[in-house]
């Protein structure tokens, strides 16, 4: 049966995650270091090319496309943004520590959003409607083999609510510019919306098949 390649790539890093600073919603380019990063992993390491890049519309992620892809068509998917964190948007987590709001954002759940933030009951609704639409768009083009470059979190989020194995979405970290390549099957993601998850992207040169 046919399959569809997609390999979820992580942004590039900004001034923001180098700070340490909470960035979901706020739209700040990668930093200087985060693009010397970029190009020196496209050096050491092995992105094949692909059909077609999907790729949150922040930024941080069309500016990774851009270095990763140079000349791939790009599609930007407002479903694939980060997470809205409200009033904690550009704060770090240690001078949020000890105020009440953040001690209830910690404890989680699919309706505990950061004040005036999202929840995430909606960020894995997005991320539904993004792979959906992304599975749909390859099967209708006949493309097999695509990138989506997005956020962190929301690849850990896709990759825990639809991919096989079944894992938390803590045990699906990436690195900037780094991610994880999936397989999709029409029967597979007909019958039960999952993908079976090929293993860590992008390759080392001696991994590249």
């Amino acid at each position: 049966m046919k399959g569809y390649r997609i390999q979820f790539i992580r942004h590039g890093m900004t001034d923001a995650n180098l700070e340490g600073k909470y960035i979901g919603k706020t739209d700040e380019p990668l930093c200087s270091e985060g693009v010397a990063e970029l190009f020196k992993k496209l050096e050491e390491k092995v992105y094949p090319p692909v059909q077609k890049v999907y790729t949150s519309p922040l930024k941080r992620c069309t500016s990774t496309a851009g270095i990763l892809h140079p000349d791939t068509f790009t599609v930007a998917i407002e479903e694939l943004r980060e997470m809205d964190f409200g009033d904690f948007e550009n704060k770090k987590a240690v001078d949020l520590m000890e105020t009440e709001e953040y001690k209830a954002f910690l404890k989680g759940g699919l309706d505990n959003p950061a004040p005036n933030g999202e929840s995430m009951r909606s960020v894995i609704e997005r991320c539904y409607a993004a792979i959906s639409y992304i599975v749909q768009d390859m099967m209708n083009e006949g493309l097999t083999n695509c990138a989506v470059v997005t956020h962190g979190g929301i690849i850990m989020n896709m990759l825990s609510c639809f991919g096989m194995p079944k894992l938390s979405p803590m045990e699906w970290p990436c690195d900037f510019g780094e991610g994880y390549e999936v397989l999709v099957t029409a029967d597979m993601w007909m019958r039960s919306h999952a993908f079976e998850i090929m293993g860590k992207y992008p390759y080392l040169p001696e991994e590249e098949n």
